[in-house]
Formats: structure tokens, C-alpha cells, sequence
């Protein structure tokens, strides 16, 4: 079995902006530069032969090349139960063109279809059982962030093996964006 899901890396430039942001947070376990990126479609546990139908199917998508913006931060959860803390991505109708794309690929592939609203963002830090008004105080003191336009050129499938130090993320494929 390999953890697989396909994501876009944010350049150095923009994760070096996020780093930043990266404190101030009790309890909060940061992600490291190489784990920030903008999932396209989490596709979980597969075994080999899904894995690389995944693969096979994801290698047909087309593509423009992405111009993108982070904006804003916020949390997955509510209270005690908030789990993540993320900077967003500015609405890109090519954006959510190339998740759908990488959602269908996946259905292709055997894959159950994703219930949830796809919401891009960067995953900065995971949390346990957080105190809530330091959580909303954080997202109040970087609700500001907005980075500079950034271009992507490719997205990539990437392995996840879980460690006691959190996830660790491998490029296994990637595949090209067409510039316009």
C-alpha cells in the first residue's frame, strides 16, 4: 500500500513568506517547507496496481499553466476540535478546472468519489485540542497575508509516509502545465 495524493508545490519565495507566519501558536506542529503545498486530490491508502492506474490517468490530464495568489488564513474545525490552521488561495477558475480534472482522473482509476467541497489551501500547521482564542487570535493577527502572483508549471503525485516527527512527502511524478 502507498499514501498518494496529487498536489501542486508552492515556489521557495512564496514558502519563505509562510515561515513567517509559522509562530505565536502554542502547541502547533509547523510544517516544514518541503510539506507545504496545494492539494488537488487526496486519493489516501492504494495498492500498487491503483497507484500506478492513478498515475496513468493523471499523465493524460491537460493543462494551462496556474497563476496564483495565497489569501487569507484560517482553521479546519470549530473549538477544541480545530485541527489545522492553512493560508488560502485567491478564487483561479483554471485551478479548480485542474482539480476537477485530477478528481475525475481518480474516479477513472477505481477511486471513490471526494464528498467534500474542494477548498485550496496551504496547510501550515496541525493542532491538538488548542486553546480556541489563541487560535482566533493568530488567524486575526495574519488574516492580512496576501502573497505575490506565482506561477505553476506542473503538479505532481506525491507519496506520504507518517513518522513520529509528522507526514514526510515524496515527489514520485511529475506532470507538466502548458505555459500560455
Amino acid at each position: 500500500m502507498i499514501r498518494l495524493f496529487a498536489a501542486l508545490a508552492v515556489s521557495d519565495e512564496i514558502a519563505e513568506g509562510l515561515a513567517r507566519r509559522q509562530n505565536s501558536l502554542p502547541g502547533a506542529r509547523w510544517r516544514p517547507r518541503e510539506a507545504l503545498h496545494i492539494t488537488l486530490k487526496f486519493a489516501g491508502d492504494l495498492r500498487e496496481d491503483v497507484a500506478a492506474d492513478l498515475d496513468a490517468e493523471l499523465s493524460t490530464i491537460t493543462g494551462e499553466a496556474l497563476t496564483l495568489e495565497l489569501s487569507g488564513v484560517g482553521c479546519f474545525g470549530e473549538g477544541a476540535d480545530i485541527h489545522a490552521v492553512w493560508a488560502g488561495v485567491d478564487d483561479n477558475a483554471a485551478l479548480k478546472r485542474l482539480a476537477k480534472a485530477c478528481e475525475t482522473a481518480a474516479r477513472r482509476a477505481g477511486l471513490p468519489a471526494e464528498t467534500r467541497v474542494y477548498r485550496p489551501h496551504v496547510t501550515l500547521a496541525y493542532l491538538r485540542r488548542p486553546d480556541p482564542d489563541k487560535v482566533a487570535w493568530w488567524i486575526q493577527a495574519n488574516n492580512l497575508l496576501h502573497s505575490p502572483p506565482f506561477e505553476v508549471r506542473s503538479f505532481g503525485l506525491y507519496s506520504s509516509v507518517v513518522t513520529d516527527a509528522g507526514s514526510r512527502y515524496q515527489l514520485e511524478r511529475s506532470y507538466p502545465l502548458q505555459a500560455l
